[in-house]
């Protein structure tokens, strides 16, 4: 595939500084990251690990307009995580950010979820070089996961997001990495460690700019115009879900599951 740039949140928050007010919403986990940015910054954000994002996503989206004195009816654009993730998650985030822009009539914006976390981990470690990998528990015995390098402005994307096994991720990676997710990132930092690498961790918990991370690469988008309609949004899933194969159809085998989203494999229901 074609390499692509992902810039630190400095450069992303500059490029939007004169966009309208930007949520960001992050529901692919079971932690909940909000940010609202205005005028080239953050002015506000939550990032917390919730029981119910059904129950506790409004409530929290209200708490953080508050908390920066604005109103839905301010913002430009609503940016949300697509994924991969929890599919239930996921359903829920976009599902509310869908309603949000359509009753305040602002632009709505999907924002690949992995993408946001290895710029977080990236500025949480203060820098680096080398490879920076976030990784996500997909069930089954795989994660969701992709390869950045570390570059001058932030990173270089160098596979499409995966499903795969623990052992095949580990197996592309033959240098100096910085692993960001949840207990599967810190399983896979002990295997590249028995092989002689020396990985670094960052756990989901310190990956609390991925709601600013969302808000901001959303406002980048609408300074460029590149915005998505409310009805074609959908999740990036990676692989469909149990509940929507059809009677007497057989999950893929092993040996057949490892490979890249594409549209084909978008699917817009599920349950994890």
């Amino acid at each position: 595939m074609t390499s692509r740039a992902l810039f630190r949140a400095d450069r992303l928050l500059e490029s939007a500084r004169g966009v309208r007010p930007v949520l960001g919403i992050d529901t692919s986990s079971p932690i909940a990251r909000l940010a609202l940015i205005a005028s080239g910054r953050v002015v506000a954000s939550i990032s917390r690990r919730t029981r119910s994002h059904a129950a506790e996503l409004a409530v929290a989206v209200a708490e953080l307009l508050d908390s920066a004195a604005s109103r839905i009816t301010d913002l430009g654009a609503v940016a949300v995580a697509i994924g991969p993730g929890s599919f239930t998650g996921l359903r829920i985030g976009i599902s509310y950010a869908k309603g949000l822009a359509m009753a305040s009539n602002c632009a709505l914006v999907g924002i690949p979820i992995l993408d946001c976390m290895a710029l977080a981990a990236l500025e949480h470690a203060g820098g680096g070089e080398g490879l920076v990998c976030p990784v996500v528990d997909a069930r089954r015995g795989e994660v969701y996961a992709a390869l950045y390098a570390v570059v001058d402005d932030g990173l270089e994307k160098l596979t499409e997001d995966l499903v795969v096994t623990l052992e095949s991720l580990t197996a592309r990676i033959d240098r100096g990495v910085l692993l960001a997710g949840d207990s599967k990132a810190s399983e896979a930092m002990e295997l590249l460690s028995r092989r002689g690498l020396d990985p670094r961790y960052v756990s989901s918990e310190e990956l609390e700019t991925c709601g600013a991370l969302v808000a901001a690469a959303g406002a980048e988008r609408v300074a460029r115009g590149d915005v998505d309609e409310v009805r074609t949004l959908q999740p990036i899933y990676l692989r469909p879900a149990e509940a929507i194969f059809a009677p007497g159809e057989s999950v893929a085998t092993a040996d057949s599951k490892e490979g890249v989203w594409s549209a084909e494999r978008k699917i817009s229901s599920g349950n994890t």
